[in-house]
């Protein structure tokens, strides 16, 4: 059986389809989950949502020992967490950062992410369809090399 892919979501995202639509859309995290399944296909995915720093850093450390790749939506964590980062800088395969907002479009206070030095690349701005292109771009980098 391949390794997973891992797919980690920061603070608040629980909250998609009710929060700030005009921002995230209506689309929750449910459904992204389920656009994220279909577009792994026979390669397992592990999904995960955290409000707190702390676990979040637990799960790349789990990746660290079994994963393929991550996928991951720091959210406000992205520009303030430096654990975050360090665990991410542990991790030897593939990471892609995902935000739903083009964040280089928004104030001046989302623009750096501390996330991004560790990303093998960025997607911004796709909404909840920037998922499911994640992880058909991360399959592709770890079936490539």
């Amino acid at each position: 059986m391949p390794k997973p892919i891992f797919v980690i979501n920061g603070p608040n995202l629980n909250r998609l389809g009710k929060r700030e639509p005009e921002i995230y859309g209506t689309t929750t995290l449910a459904e992204i989950e389920a656009m994220c399944r279909q577009a792994a296909g026979d390669v397992p995915l592990r999904f995960y949502q955290s409000n707190f720093e702390g676990e979040i850093v637990d799960w790349i450390h789990e990746a660290i020992d079994v994963g393929a790749g991550i996928v991951i939506n720091p959210a406000g964590l992205s520009f303030t967490s430096i654990p975050v980062l360090d665990a991410l800088k542990m991790f030897s395969g593939p990471i892609v950062e995902l935000h739903i907002s083009n964040i280089h479009r928004r104030e001046a206070i989302y623009q750096n992410s501390l996330v991004s030095k560790a990303a093998t690349a960025v997607i911004a701005g796709l909404g909840p369809r920037g998922y499911p292109v994640a992880v058909r771009a991360l399959r592709e980098l770890v079936e490539n090399g």
